[in-house]
Parts: structure tokens; sequence; C-alpha cells
């Protein structure tokens, strides 16, 4: 029985420190970008006295980072599911309005205020390995949103459509990055990022993206079709 119990209370301990590696490295990636950190960087800064810790605890510092991919990108898999799920048993989503709020929401969220600006900059860096470490089985959630968006969007060609869908992915990316790190400031205060006003406006304006109508010459829409319909590239967790 003794050795039972301290073999949980190891297994806690062992838990908890992992976590709190997880919470710095976080915190440091999003600040200074993941090439910007060190492992012993993210050990000192974790309390942890022996600078093996991110090795011993998660094996490397390229697992540790897919780790914290991970956590996030299942976060918001789970959260968009439930919402989806709700709605589609209740003959929805209707408008391009719930759908959007079903992409948002679940960003505002987020546990840990980091995760966004820490996948933007991870992304912008080094986008490969950011999808790589993405299993797809955690990355239905924002697929399934736009099998819904195309429905709404119908009067709108596929690749016409497909262009606003970069384009949201873009916008979603840097202005709830551009949020996070403003809260994240605790040295001066930030009113519009705090504000339930501006984030009723940012959903209005990803609304108005998505319902836009096109004006594009004959030439341009013929140029845009004969490049494909397809999305170019996967997305990330958040867009």
């Amino acid at each position: 029985m003794v050795r039972l119990q301290l073999a949980k209370a190891e297994d806690a301990a062992r838990g908890s420190a992992a976590e709190q590696i997880k919470q710095v490295a976080l915190r440091l990636f999003a600040e200074k970008g993941v090439d910007g950190v060190t492992v012993r960087e993210i050990a000192a800064a974790a309390g942890q006295k022996n600078h093996g810790a991110v090795s011993y605890y998660f094996g490397s510092k390229e697992a540790l980072v897919r780790a914290l991919v991970m956590d996030g990108a299942m976060a918001l898999e789970r959260e968009r599911n439930a919402a989806l799920d709700g709605l589609e048993a209740q003959g929805g989503p209707r408008t391009i309005r719930e759908v959007v709020e079903i992409l948002v929401q679940p960003v505002l969220a987020l546990p840990d205020s980091h995760y966004v600006q820490f996948i933007v900059i991870f992304a912008m860096t080094h986008r490969d390995m950011m999808l790589d470490a993405i299993d797809p089985a955690w990355n239905n959630a924002y697929g399934r949103c736009l099998d819904h968006l195309r429905g709404m969007m119908a009067d709108l060609p596929v690749a016409l459509q497909n262009q606003r869908f970069v384009f949201m992915g873009a916008y979603l990316s840097a202005v709830l990055s551009a949020r996070q790190r403003a809260l994240a400031d605790e040295s001066r205060a930030h009113p519009m990022w705090g504000s339930e006003a501006s984030v009723e406006h940012f959903l209005q304006t990803l609304v108005a993206l998505l319902e836009a109508p096109a004006d594009l010459p004959a030439a341009m829409l013929r140029q845009l079709g004969q490049r494909g319909g397809a999305i170019p590239d996967r997305p990330g967790p958040v867009g």
C-alpha cells in the first residue's frame, strides 16, 4: 500500500512538473518564437534545477512543441464539434453568423492566453511542422464549418469561396493573436481589446467578409477557376 501511494505521488509530481514546463514554454514561445528559446531557458523559467528537464519529460524540444500544438488543437476541436453537434441536432446552423461564432468563441475561451500567439508565429516560421504535429483526427471541426459555409455561399463560385476561406483564416489568426497579445500585456490597460463591443464588431466583420458580393470581371473569374477549386493548404488549429 505504501509503495502504491508513493508511486501515485511520484506520478502526480511528474505530471505537475510537465504541465509547468508546458505553460512556461507556451509563454516563451509566444513571446520569442520557437527558435528564440532554448530548452535550458524553459527549464530555468519553470523552476527546474535539472537543465535537461525538457528532454526528461518530453524527449526533445520538438516533442514539447508538438504537445503544445496538440493541446490547443484538441481543446478547439472538442468545443467546435460540440457546438456544431448541438446546432445540427436542431437543423442548423442556419446562418453564417452561427458558423463564425463556432470558429471564434472557442478560441476566446482557451484557458491559456498565449496559445494563439504561439501557433500564429509557429505557423509563419515552421508551417509544415505545425501541420504535421496535428493529428488529422483532431482537425475536423474547422472543415465541418467550411462545409456549412459553402452551402450558405452557393451564389459564389467555388474558387471565390476558397479565397474567402483563406482570407478568413488569415484574418482570424491575425486579429485574435493581436487581441491575446494585448490582453497578456499587464503593463497598461487595453480597453479596446478587452471590450465585448470589439469582439462583437470583429464577428460582424468576419460575417461581412464572407457575405460580401463579388464583382470581378469574367476574365478574372476564369483565371481563378483554372487554378483549381481546392483550398491551397490545410488550416491550422485557429484558422
